[in-house]
């Protein structure tokens, strides 16, 4: 008998894990639309990994006018916007991952950054892409933790 006790708790223990494993899709209006076939944001556990964001408009669905900053203050809302649908805000962050055309424009984009992440900054990359979606100079993925 508790051997199949064993057994049968075991397997509720990985069709728990697995369940948890596929995650749960969030989506926002507040946030721009995906433009393929993926989530706006994805929960797994504690974990909300958020698709990379680009400087889309959420009322119209177009890049924001400007130059790599306009995209990235625009990015932060879009950030700010699922984060904040999720009850989660800036100081939730963990990872941060930048994708940017020009590397030179790194410390502009990065005086951008810091001020969103006055103490204690998440972990963080920063990768010159070749090519980023709909022509945009910059996009930005986060990974944010809730207690």
């Amino acid at each position: 008998m508790k051997k199949i006790t064993i057994l049968v708790l075991g397997f509720i223990l990985l069709l728990t894990s697995m369940a948890w494993a596929q995650g749960k899709p969030v989506s926002t209006e507040k946030a721009p639309k995906a433009i393929g076939p993926y989530s706006q944001a994805v929960w797994a556990g504690n974990l909300l990994f958020l698709s990379g964001q680009i400087g889309l408009v959420p009322e119209t669905g177009k890049m924001i006018e400007g130059d790599t900053l306009a995209q990235a203050g625009q990015i932060f809302k879009n950030i700010e916007a699922i984060l904040v649908s999720q009850e989660l805000g800036f100081r939730d962050i963990v990872k941060v991952t930048v994708f940017g055309m020009d590397i030179k424009e790194f410390p502009e984009v990065n005086k951008l950054y810091a001020t969103f992440f006055p103490e204690n900054p998440p972990a963080r990359s920063f990768v010159q892409a070749a090519a980023l979606p709909a022509g945009a100079a910059i996009e930005i993925e986060v990974v944010a933790y809730k207690e």
